[in-house]
């Protein structure tokens, strides 16, 4: 069944929904992990892409994502701060792109970025650009278009906004905006041109069904970069999960989402740190890009010694080597 639906992929083809749900109670995983990276070396190649954040406003979120430290309505005791100073995420941007980071993303906390912020934040934008040639992103909450064009116009050709889960499971997390309002967001920034960043955290208590629904999801909105972040709980956010997903479940859902979006990244990202005894499993199932350095809230990995297990993979950190790379 595996070999039939790969080859199917490989020829052009696509993995029925009912064959992906299939496909989670499939007995040997191995042979699925392999088919997922074969798949991957196919239409992503050998190249590892990697991507760093900076968390540059902090805090104080008017929304009610259960799930996070940022939110007012949690006492996690996080860092506040309205702006980051913008000389430092100038020079974080350039130590980055001197350690081979692809691309750089400004991330603020908040349903939508004030004007007044986007305009000072499209200002570091463009000192980036002149003095680095790493590729910009920005995740800035439910945007407008014409505040996407502003970003645009700053040298930003990538925006990021998770749909975070499946639509089914989103009004359980989520109370303060709507899954078709990330969704409308997203459509701007496609209808601008800009490449679109989105995929979601599992282990929130979401059935393995329902991660298929959100890779369906995120196929249908042709997303070219999917990072996939494991649940980091912390203490006082409103979600607390008994049960952490397991090993098994997480390598099926990375296996899965490329079979799903075979032209995709599939970008580990957040809980990183959970899962890295099982690093070198997913990365051999399917997995063709990184979030490296640290995370908004948390401590992340260190660029060097990520390199050098992407490396040590098998996976190039330079120019693309694939039959039918996009």
């Amino acid at each position: 069944m595996v070999k039939e639906i790969k080859d199917r992929i490989l020829n052009g083809g696509a993995i029925s929904q009912d064959e992906a749900l299939a496909l989670l109670t499939y007995v040997d995983k191995d042979e699925l992990y392999a088919a997922a990276n074969e798949i991957r070396l196919h239409f992503r190649g050998d190249k590892m892409e990697m991507c760093s954040i900076l968390n540059a406003k902090s805090g104080k979120c008017t929304q009610d994502c259960k799930w996070c430290s940022q939110s007012m309505f949690h006492n996690t005791n996080v860092e506040e701060y309205e702006l980051v100073d913008l000389k430092v995420a100038e020079k974080q941007a350039r130590e980055n792109a001197e350690k081979g980071v692809h691309k750089f993303s400004l991330v603020t906390s908040g349903r939508a970025i004030s004007n007044k912020n986007l305009d000072q934040l499209c200002g570091v934008y463009k000192n980036i650009q002149k003095t680095t040639p790493i590729k910009l992103c920005a995740s800035m909450g439910l945007l407008n278009k014409s505040q996407l064009e502003k970003l645009k116009e700053s040298g930003v050709e990538h925006y990021h906004c998770n749909i975070e889960t499946a639509p089914s499971f989103f009004p359980q997390l989520v109370s303060s905006h709507t899954v078709e309002e990330k969704i409308r967001t997203i459509q701007y920034a496609q209808e601008l041109g800009m490449g679109v960043c989105s995929g979601g955290i599992i282990g929130m208590g979401e059935t393995p069904e329902q991660r298929i629904e959100m890779a369906f999801t995120l196929k249908e909105l042709k997303i070219e970069s999917i990072p996939i972040n494991i649940l980091m709980q912390v203490e006082g956010a409103a979600l607390q999960v008994d049960t952490p997903i397991s090993d098994e479940e997480i390598l099926t859902a990375f296996a899965l989402f490329r079979f799903i979006n075979p032209t995709a990244n599939i970008r580990l990202a957040g809980g990183r740190s959970l899962i890295a005894h099982i690093q070198d499993k997913a990365l051999a199932s399917g997995v063709s890009a990184a979030l490296v350095g640290d995370y908004l809230t948390t401590v992340g990995t260190n660029i060097n010694q990520d390199k050098q297990a992407f490396e040590k993979a098998g996976f190039s950190l330079g120019e693309k080597k694939c039959n039918s790379c996009n």
